[in-house]
């Protein structure tokens, strides 16, 4: 049955999404869209665009946006559809409810330990790396076009990129308004 797939998948994600949400979109695109094929690489990238623009942690919003469009393509109906987002959501939630109770208390007592200190030090560089794969992911022919299909189109959103990069990175313009800024030009360049 399609719901006990979607809670072991969003539940295996949440136990090894280390690094948020953004580091857990790797492991959701390579689950949902080339594992489980419930969704289209397309339908991802809308998935991860809505997931931004909307409240919330980027990790849980993009597997309620799952859940419901794996139901949804899965032919059910909209009641079915979202229990599915509520399924997917639960599942990656439930594995940091689990582990933050039961090593609260252990993690406040043994924080300051050469172990717990080594152990961290070694999740740092693999959580930038999941950053970066799921940065890589998305740049992709659905997101950039080719230069040999629109190069309009692909130089457009190369420059859309860097821009964005340069404004958040070095001139600290707040991301929610370079998301406006790069909608906005989009629209304007693209259509």
């Amino acid at each position: 049955m399609i719901f006990v797939k979607l809670f072991i998948t969003f539940f295996q994600i949440g136990l090894f999404g280390f690094g948020g949400g953004y580091g857990m979109l790797s492991l959701i695109q390579t689950e949902v869209v080339r594992h489980h094929a419930w969704i289209s690489t397309a339908e991802f990238t809308n998935i991860v665009a809505v997931s931004q623009m909307t409240p919330g942690p980027i990790g849980i919003n993009s597997a309620t946006y799952c859940g419901y469009t794996a139901i949804h393509h899965a032919g059910m109906g909209e009641g079915m559809a979202i229990l599915g987002s509520a399924t997917a959501t639960f599942a990656l939630v439930l594995p940091s409810f689990i582990l933050m109770v039961l090593i609260a208390k252990m993690f406040m007592k043994y924080m300051n330990t050469p172990t717990v200190n080594d152990i961290f030090s070694v999740l740092r560089p693999t959580v930038v790396g999941l950053l970066a794969a799921a940065t890589l992911l998305l740049m992709n022919e659905e997101n950039f076009s080719s230069i040999s299909t629109n190069p309009w189109r692909f130089w457009i959103s190369v420059g859309l990129f860097i821009a964005t990069f340069i404004g958040t990175k070095f001139m600290k313009i707040n991301p929610i308004r370079m998301i406006g800024y790069a909608a906005f030009a989009g629209l304007v360049l693209l259509y």
